[in-house]
């Protein structure tokens, strides 16, 4: 989500029809209300969450935690006997089945762009908790605080977090933690993974405060995502820094920010408008002006799943036109270079004869609300370089060099440039072998194996960034 940066117009927004179709039984006797899961060809695995709202009406959710889509709202759903029929607007395809007897099966059909694959659903208690290695559950070794931040930048946005802060005798260093790109909790969770709690452990474990924050609009927190571009959620953190530097077991001189992929771009921000930030982390963030990583970002990520070279050059042309008419601010030209897009990667998944112009059209709106909005438009165009080269003190970028969403040797590369140009004296650049995204030790490292991985936060990263900050803070000798 702001889990990491937002992906181009990849085959968004269309509308999917269930229709469950048999013979006439009592509704009474196939209740579908529960959790349903399935997997295509035993690799993709579908979650189908049904329940009943008090007037009665039925309600849903689809999860595909192996492509990063999770509580997908159903925008329609019914049953009767054993035919459900739902619809949702996020994936381009469709399910038909029929519910057996006894109640706790779908067999059916999924298609998607002309082409079909069966597809069970069996139901189950509960959703499949995976499995996480490094859960982090009380009783803690340090002290934890609620707190409700008021932004006196930003009417009706207050934001709710959690302070951790050691044991022992203070004042402490504290780190402000930053998220990726959209709406995130204070954990930062996503796949059921919690890398900010993971991190916030381990700081305090090591004598470092820790502020974490949901975003606005986010868990406890008041405010709206819409509209908001990355200078907003600059002012929540602002509001955050000057909310710890007050806390009377909080060092003030020695706070600092935590900056994870779109945080990375943020932390930025914030340290260039004041002159009592101690230390900076990038984690995974970006060194290049957006459009310029988002194309290297497509190229990754797309090039697994299109058939030759020539095929991913036209959709990257295709989506440079795309980024060109939207910095160019050109909201024509922004949608007849989508719809091309939209072609292009058509094509290239075999899906352009059995796509209907609807979901084409769908495809297309939904590109172009993505990219043409306020928080899209402003990264497109931002350029971290002119507030690296402002910062003063000692700054830590890493990267995986497995990372498919935030390359890191364009990005690093980036970042130091800046730094260097700027004469900041106290740089450390690090790209760390085999993880990914967020710095989890990966396999395919593609992003659909994120929700697969035991780990959640490499213990080796985990030691480098509490290592470096205690150097930099005092707490240990350099």
């Amino acid at each position: 989500m702001k889990r990491f940066f937002r992906l181009a117009p990849v085959l968004a927004a269309v509308a999917l029809a269930c229709v469950v179709g048999g013979r006439s039984v009592r509704a009474a006797e196939r209740d579908p209300v529960g959790h349903w899961q399935g997997s295509l060809q035993g690799i993709v695995r579908l979650v189908l969450h049904v329940e009943r709202k008090d007037d009665g009406s039925l309600a849903g959710a689809l999860d595909s935690p192996d492509q990063g889509a999770m509580g997908l709202r159903l925008d329609s759903l019914a049953f009767a006997g054993d035919s459900l029929r739902c619809s949702l607007r996020a994936v381009g395809g469709g399910y038909v089945a029929r519910m057996n007897a006894s109640g706790d099966t779908l067999h059916g059909t999924w298609s998607q762009l002309g082409q079909s694959m069966p597809l069970v659903l069996a139901r189950t208690v509960a959703p499949p908790e995976p499995p996480r290695s490094q859960r982090v559950v009380p009783p803690y070794p340090y002290d934890t605080l609620g707190v409700a931040i008021a932004n006196p930048e930003a009417s009706g946005v207050t934001l709710a977090g959690t302070l951790t802060v050691p044991r022992g005798k203070g004042p402490f260093p504290a780190a402000m933690l930053i998220t990726g790109s959209g709406g995130q909790d204070r954990d930062e969770t996503v796949f059921a993974h919690r890398p900010f709690r993971v991190l916030a452990d381990h700081l305090t474990r090591n004598g470092i405060a820790v502020l974490r924050l949901d975003d606005r609009g986010v868990g406890r927190s008041t405010g709206k995502q819409v509209g908001a571009t990355s200078e907003d959620f600059a002012s929540d953190i602002v509001a955050g820094v000057d909310w710890l530097a007050k806390r009377p077991e909080i060092a003030p001189k020695r706070i600092g920010l935590i900056g994870h992929s779109e945080g990375g771009l943020i932390a930025p921000l914030v340290t260039t408008q004041r002159k009592d930030i101690a230390f900076v982390v990038l984690l995974a963030g970006p060194g290049l002006r957006g459009d310029s990583l988002m194309v290297l970002q497509n190229i990754a990520i797309r090039r697994p799943y299109v058939t030759g070279e020539g095929a991913l050059a036209r959709e990257i042309a295709e989506l440079r036109g795309v980024y060109a008419a939207v910095r160019a601010g050109d909201s024509v030209q922004v949608v007849a270079t989508t719809r091309k897009l939209v072609d292009a990667q058509l094509e290239s998944m075999g899906g352009a004869s059995g796509a209907s112009a609807s979901t084409r059209e769908s495809l297309v709106n939904g590109g172009v609300r993505q990219v043409w909005s306020p928080w899209f438009r402003y990264f497109l165009a931002h350029d971290p370089a002119p507030d690296l080269q402002r910062i003063r003190c000692p700054m830590l970028a890493m990267n995986g060099d497995r990372d498919v969403q935030i390359l890191a040797k364009e990005n690093l590369a980036g970042i130091e440039k800046a730094l260097r140009a700027g004469g900041n004296k106290d740089i450390t650049i690090l790209s760390l072998p085999g993880l990914n995204h967020l710095f989890q030790t990966c396999r395919t490292c593609a992003i659909g194996e994120y929700a697969q991985l035991e780990e959640t936060f490499a213990s080796s990263a985990l030691e480098l960034i509490s290592s470096w900050i205690r150097k930099r803070t005092g707490l240990e000798k350099r």
